[in-house]
């Protein structure tokens, strides 16, 4: 017979267990009569003192035994003066510690949670709360219990708790009516809500299949989550017929509501090389404008300096370098271009030629600014050149606007870069929407010199700019094929180029920088990987475990990112009790963990470790250090290199393990040590790019672990995702 439901109620007195993403928790429940009972269950944000009415079945846990699975709860606020004081103790107000709590339910006992919603600013009456403390706090109060009830109507849905968050701080106390109204508004920028999730409680919410209101945000999620994939537009008719099929809707319906959305600006129709297609408006503004834009650059010409053959052999004399002709040719450009495209592979000396074309703008006495798409990236274009570099998102100062909370970037073409020439290196990774932005800061006139190498994993966002621009044979590019006698002596460098050229990675050679060493089971890979990150590394090679960097092809499996980190953290920075942990998730972190932040923010606060400055924004792809976390102030610190940031527990998504990641996540770094995966995995991942990539991220060492079959599948595996990019068409004029 079916259990039956029961209804509990009482007050939180502990909770033993919550997960941020998705609201899970394990509460311990007052329920009166000095009984405590264990309730498991969706309850988003609970919090110590709060009052909670739950329906639900009991259980039975192997391991945890009774239990009582919540399926319905009500919240209602804590009501004696100990509820209270237990509710605003646990921090849940930000701004109120438990001092502070003592004094304010001291001052006015049963009806302080009265006064916090209704009258705030009699919060000043308490000693040490100022008006605006007091106002700040009541607006976190109202912002807390509003977004508390959204959660509980996420959650009767099925919506992510997360997303409640967002959704609340864009319509506030309207959100509920709203959604009523239209539920696809959850598909609005910013929200990232999943469409599956959201069509589901659109059609909850009694929203018929061919509605015009879900036919539109099916249109728009088709796109956007094409951008994912690069895919900076799509054909036309493909369009219609993934939307179609995804909504199970006629093509026609689709066609319509194509044309409601061209009407309203909210798509733009296009032609290029004779097929019609469709974009999202930003990305065709994005792709129109880089087109300009780089063929004003372009078409701009600087008259040759006086005694430019002198003033490029003093650059010589100064480095101590012959240069090549391609080099020279390189330098010589770069006086005179206002555009220059510089490509090449490993060793073929694209870090001479920007240290060569510095030293010569230097002496035309030109002001020069240098970025790259990554902290990473910049860090390594700072120690390879000497001069100071920064990411493009701080060149541009990114900032947030704090109405709407999307970002911005301050410098635009009202406001542009204060430089006579704009070097970008590691362009592979900039995708059309970041380009789009450099381009409008760099002022007219000025020099813009990009640098990179196509052959490498395109950008995570939307189009390959890069690739686009060199292809399309529209610009003045500088072509580096010459490896020099130097770098012939690395075997990672040869065996780059022979990757790329579609030959076998010479894999036997035991005297050199380069090694393979098979292994038959995943067993075997992750404990020779141990074995070399632990001590045979260090001690043989004297190579300290932080310098040493794991990738693998891909996230999943046993020899995935996954396991690779929880088996490394393990290894190399085990349980202590002098070491504080947080759980989040699935993910254990720990002081003294190795982490990498893998979306940008551009809101978080920073301070340089010396203390000498402030600033804001820590982004995609920066690794550092976890210094300390405390579970009182529910926080923990990390350390950036020399910038120290703190994060909210609910921030812990935006962080993971880096002890091991992705090929992908790795570009634009370089390591001292690399060691590499070659196992099983999908076709996408193994490809010659993957491989290449990978090669190049090995600065003094690379070790290949695994099946010597994988590397050849990865060499052989040519395919290269094609994405919809129009870029490269437009610059040869190919539109309409």
């Amino acid at each position: 017979m079916e259990q039956e439901m029961e209804i509990l109620q009482g007050a939180i007195s502990a909770v033993v267990y919550q997960n941020y993403d998705n609201g899970y928790a394990v509460l311990r429940l007052s329920v009166g009569g000095g009984q405590t009972v264990t309730v498991v269950g969706t309850i988003p944000l609970p919090a110590v003192g709060e009052r909670l009415m739950v329906t639900g079945k009991w259980s039975t846990h192997s391991s945890y035994g009774r239990q009582f699975e919540a399926e319905f709860l009500e919240r209602l606020m804590p009501q004696t003066t100990m509820e209270i004081l237990s509710y605003l103790s646990s921090r849940v107000i930000k701004g109120i510690g438990p001092k502070m709590a003592a004094r304010i339910v001291e001052h006015f006992g049963e009806e302080t949670l009265l006064v916090m919603e209704r009258e705030p600013l009699r919060l000043a009456e308490v000693i040490g709360i100022s008006r605006e403390k007091a106002k700040a706090i009541g607006e976190e109060f109202r912002l807390q219990v509003g977004m508390r009830q959204l959660m509980e109507f996420f959650a009767l849905h099925h919506l992510p708790a997360e997303l409640a968050v967002r959704t609340y701080k864009l319509y506030g106390d309207s959100t509920v009516e709203l959604l009523y109204d239209d539920p696809y508004l959850l598909m609005d920028e910013g929200l990232e809500a999943p469409f599956g999730a959201v069509d589901r409680f659109a059609i909850e919410l009694g929203v018929a299949g061919d509605d015009p209101r879900r036919v539109e945000a099916g249109i728009l999620f088709e796109l956007n989550y094409n951008l994912t994939a690069g895919h900076s537009f799509l054909p036309e008719d493909k369009l219609t017929a993934a939307t179609a099929q995804l909504l199970s809707v006629s093509q026609e319906a689709v066609q319509q509501a194509i044309g409601r959305l061209l009407e309203v600006d909210r798509l733009v129709r296009d032609t290029l090389a004779g097929i019609v297609v469709i974009y999202l408006p930003q990305l065709h503004e994005a792709e129109s404008y880089c087109t300009r834009s780089l063929l004003n650059f372009a078409h701009h010409t600087f008259p040759e300096p006086r005694g430019l053959d002198k003033l490029i052999r003093n650059v010589a004399k100064e480095s101590g370098i012959e240069y090549s002709e391609e080099q020279k040719k390189a330098i010589r450009e770069a006086a005179t271009s206002g555009l220059l495209l510089i490509t090449g592979g490993p060793g073929t000396g694209k870090t001479t030629i920007l240290n060569g074309i510095l030293s010569l703008l230097g002496q035309m006495q030109l002001r020069c600014v240098l970025a790259a798409p990554t902290g990473r990236a910049a860090k390594r274009l700072t120690e390879v050149t000497g001069e100071e570099a920064s990411t493009i998102h701080r060149l541009l100062e990114a900032s947030l606007d704090p109405n709407t909370g999307k970002m911005f970037f301050v410098r635009d073409e009202d406001n542009p870069l204060k430089a006579d020439a704009v070097i970008v290196d590691e362009m592979s990774m900039v995708d059309v929407q970041l380009l789009h932005s450099l381009l409008q800061a760099v002022p007219e006139g000025k020099r813009l010199i990009l640098v990179g190498d196509p052959d490498q994993l395109p950008p995570v966002g939307p189009g390959f700019p890069f690739s686009d621009m060199l292809r399309s044979g529209e610009l003045p590019t500088v072509r580096l094929t010459e490896i020099f006698r130097q770098a012939q002596q690395s075997l990672i460098v040869m065996n780059a180029h022979r990757v790329n050229h579609g030959e076998m990675p010479e894999l036997r050679n035991v005297t050199s920088d380069f090694f393979f060493m098979r292994r038959q089971s995943e067993d075997a890979v992750t404990q020779l990987i141990r074995d070399l990150c632990t001590t045979r590394l260090p001690k043989n090679m004297g190579i300290p475990p932080e310098q040493i960097q794991v990738l693998s092809p891909t996230r999943k499996g046993g020899v995935g990112t996954v396991s690779l980190n929880k088996m490394l953290q393990a290894a190399l920075n085990p349980a202590h009790p002098e070491k504080k942990e947080r759980q989040f998730g699935e993910i254990l972190f720990r002081e003294g963990d190795r982490v990498m932040q893998i979306r940008n923010n551009y809101d978080i606060m920073w301070k340089k470790t010396d203390g000498s400055t402030i600033g804001t924004g820590i982004f995609n792809g920066d690794v550092g250090t976890i210094t300390s976390i405390d579970p009182a102030a529910e926080s923990l610190t990390v350390v950036f290199d020399d910038r120290e940031a703190e994060y909210d527990f609910t921030q812990l998504n935006e962080l993971e393990p880096a002890y091991a990641m992705t090929v992908h996540k790795s570009q634009g770094s370089e390591y001292r040590a690399v060691i590499l995966t070659a196992w099983n995995g999908s076709p996408y991942l193994l490809s010659r790019s993957v491989l290449y990539t990978a090669i190049t991220r090995a600065r003094e060492l690379l070790i290949i672990v695994g099946r010597e079959e994988t590397v050849a599948a990865m060499t052989e595996n040519a395919r290269k995702n094609r994405r919809y990019t129009g870029l490269k068409l437009r610059l040869q004029g190919k539109v309409g």
